[in-house]
């Protein structure tokens, strides 16, 4: 029998993009709910006691909502991809590379929160050195990172494409979360096993999908006064050879003159960068990724497809 897939939102941008990545997917059953009826309780709590997996592509209050309906229900799994759960102790978090263990953890779980996509480049970076002794725990770590505006969702898609939106984005780049409590904080403090918040600073670009997020680091402020070659050794070790996170080798990065953050569009992979001066004492860690790709529902796909080989 075919598994049964309930995407729960899947008329927004990121249960649109499953929906298209699952498409023509003749080994799954695909179940829907037309978009008129998506405010339908009673029909949406039907596909979710029906699915085998469901896919919450919602709000966070949409996302709680939708456990809720679930009741008493212990068969249906589900992928949520809000930041509702994203640090709850019960549920595995669905980013399989961050660690030894997680593909299997994510495979064996009924519940998993799907990363997000800033945390999934910064954990990225900051775990492996933290793991390796190299970043201390509480040291002030600064994320910076630029997304494609997608990431927004299809409001910030029509406020930056039409021009005639009433709270139409004319900007080629701006800044938010200027209060310095972006949603994100308390994922990437938690498993970035840092013992303080990161400093996040997130923008948005005048391009659709893609991403970049830099850790910049003072060398001489780390465990062991690394030099730039430990930093990237860590990072390669962490992450092994092949797989969906690539540790770009050192003379790679060093040759690059740029960074496109719409390099990974429409794939599934990370590239993680070092770049530096040796003797300099500075070092920026680089990850590129696609938020709609690694950093959201090329990710829950993946998840799906652990815990299915996991059922």
């Amino acid at each position: 029998m075919k598994p049964k897939i309930f995407i729960d939102g899947e008329h927004g941008t990121t249960g649109l993009q499953i929906r298209t990545r699952l498409a023509g997917r003749d080994d799954l059953d695909m179940l829907s709910i037309p978009e008129a009826e998506r405010r339908n309780a009673s029909l949406r709590a039907e596909r979710l006691a029906e699915a085998d997996i469901a896919i919450l592509c919602l709000p966070d209050e949409g996302a709680r909502e939708s456990i809720d309906m679930l009741g008493g229900n212990n068969s249906t799994r589900v992928i949520d991809t809000s930041t509702a759960n994203r640090v709850n102790p019960d549920w595995a978090y669905g980013f399989a590379e961050m660690d030894v263990g997680q593909a299997e953890a994510i495979a064996k779980a009924r519940f998993v929160a799907n990363p997000g996509c800033y945390p999934t480049g910064g954990i990225g970076l900051i775990r492996p050195l933290v793991k390796a002794g190299i970043l201390p725990a509480d040291y002030p770590i600064t994320v910076n990172a630029v997304s494609g505006y997608s990431g927004g969702g299809k409001q910030m898609i029509a406020q930056m494409e039409q021009a005639d939106h009433p709270e139409h984005i004319a900007s080629p780049h701006f800044l938010y979360g200027l209060s310095l409590t972006h949603k994100h904080l308390s994922e990437m403090k938690t498993h970035g096993l840092l013992t303080r918040a990161p400093l996040f600073s997130p923008s948005v670009g005048r391009f659709h999908q893609g991403m970049i997020v830099q850790v910049p680091l003072h060398v001489g402020d780390l465990n062991g006064n690394p030099k730039l070659a430990d930093i990237h050794a860590a990072l390669a070790a962490h992450y092994g050879n092949g797989g969906a996170v690539e540790v770009v080798p050192l003379e790679v990065s060093a040759a690059l003159p740029r960074i496109d953050p719409t390099k990974l569009n429409d794939t599934d992979r990370m590239e993680l960068h070092a770049f530096g001066t040796e003797g300099k004492g500075h070092a920026n860690l680089v990850a590129v990724l696609d938020n709609l790709g690694k950093g959201a529902s090329g990710a829950a796909v993946q998840n799906m497809e652990l815990m299915l080989s996991g059922a």
